[in-house]
């Protein structure tokens, strides 16, 4: 349809869409209001949760497969053998978090302490009899399989900690109260990793500690005196051992000591910067052949640079924050301090293995051996993890809202079913 110019125009001219004679301004406060609607729905956190832990676990495989291919041939003879090993873990922690995510809170609440103490019991054998891999001795066999206690006693500890938290919630206000006996045994624990050298892992329960207490209100000169104490131990560990010392200073110039200790982190810039945009194809690295070590384990981020360039890296990166975030809003959201606490201490957990990994990757930290969580390969990391994801799904579908929906749901969906069968008749 056309409209007639106004008298003397003698021009005639078509009709503008509806859309476009809305001023932008309210276009952009429309799409802001609807987003903002669709956040505050009852059921993101929890489809939020849900969707970005399984696109991470599709590209961990993926990733995986690409990594380890050439790997796996040269040392098995079967360029598949790897990631049919993360396959397998990963049919196992499928039901893990099923499990966890459908699990009372009273049961979860029961076994803190019983996995806390087998936790301290795994890392004290550990340090006794582990095995060592790369320096570090933070594995312990049993039997063919090799375990990496360190990253079970991550979700122990936090379940651990946000139990006694949650029992304290009133008294939190008294210094003795907010610190034994989370601290001490927190302490212990982390004394138990740095006692396989394991640093990196050490770093990563400090953190947590740092945070269960930042949560809690803990005051900032207990944070001062903790950090510390612990900044001075980590200092002294670092610069008594010369490989450690080497792996500390080489990564402020991975380039000058290439052959040695810059050898990892000059191969891993060398990865990402080759990606560019959108990467070279999944597939495609170059870096996985040889030059790269532990290219499907510590270094797998390396090569998603590179396969998948900057957009990959940045959808990594944003799927991990889109957990947090998610997790989060269940944690300011709930009345159950249990579930403020651990959610907060999960959160803390892999976030800051996220952060860690990748400043490694990018040489802006130095080489100290953190896996990416549901990325990188193996099995001690992933069943945990997706142990502690499940945790955080059942916390997000059991709050009230969101069970009011899914039973909503639920409702609607037998209701149709049996209208559907009736109907029949």
């Amino acid at each position: 349809m056309t409209l007639v110019a106004p008298p003397g125009t003698g021009t005639t001219s078509t009709q503008t869409p509806a859309r476009d004679r809305i001023p932008s301004r309210w276009r952009t406060s429309t799409y802001t209001a609807a987003l903002r609607h669709a956040l505050e729905r009852p059921l993101t956190s929890y489809y939020l949760l849900l969707g970005a832990a399984a696109l991470l676990l599709v590209i961990g495989l993926i990733m995986v497969l690409s990594s380890s291919s050439v790997y796996a041939y040269e040392r098995i003879g079967d360029s598949y053998a790897i990631v049919k090993r993360q396959l397998l873990w990963v049919a196992l922690a499928l039901p893990a978090a099923f499990i966890a995510s459908r699990v009372t809170e009273r049961w979860v609440r029961r076994l803190a302490y019983p996995a806390f103490s087998v936790s301290l019991v795994l890392l004290l054998l550990t340090s006794l009899i582990g095995v060592e891999r790369n320096g570090n001795t933070n594995w312990l066999a049993v039997g063919p399989v090799e375990i990496q206690p360190s990253e079970i006693a991550k979700l122990s500890l936090v379940i651990w900690a946000g139990h006694i938290y949650a029992n304290k919630d009133r008294r939190l206000g008294n210094l003795h109260q907010l610190m034994v006996p989370v601290v001490p045994g927190m302490l212990l624990a982390i004394g138990l990793v740095v006692a396989g050298r394991d640093l990196g892992t050490a770093l990563v329960l400090f953190a947590i500690l740092v945070g269960m207490l930042w949560v809690v209100g803990a005051p900032l000169r207990l944070f001062a005196l903790v950090t510390s104490v612990v900044g001075v131990a980590f200092f002294a560990m670092a610069t008594t051992d010369s490989e450690r010392l080497g792996r500390i200073t080489g990564f402020l110039d991975p380039f000058q000591d290439y052959t040695g200790t810059g050898w990892q982190p000059a191969h891993g810039l060398y990865a990402i910067s080759s990606g560019g945009l959108f990467g070279e194809g999944i597939g495609a690295s170059q870096q996985k052949w040889g030059t790269l070590p532990e290219a499907h384990t510590d270094y797998i981020f390396a090569v998603l640079g590179e396969e998948l360039g900057l957009a990959g890296t940045l959808l990594v990166v944003g799927l991990f924050l889109t957990i947090a975030y998610a997790a989060l809003r269940v944690a300011r959201t709930t009345a159950n301090p249990f579930v403020r606490y651990t959610t907060f201490g999960i959160v803390v957990w892999l976030l800051g293995q996220m952060i860690v990994n990748v400043g490694m990757v990018l040489a802006l930290l130095p080489v100290i051996g953190i896996p990416l969580p549901l990325v990188s390969y193996g099995g001690s990391s992933l069943l945990p993890t997706m142990a502690a994801l499940g945790l955080l799904v059942g916390f997000a579908r059991r709050e009230p809202a969101a069970a009011r929906a899914l039973a909503a749901r639920k409702r609607s969906r037998s209701g149709g079913v049996a209208g559907g069968r009736v109907g029949r008749r």
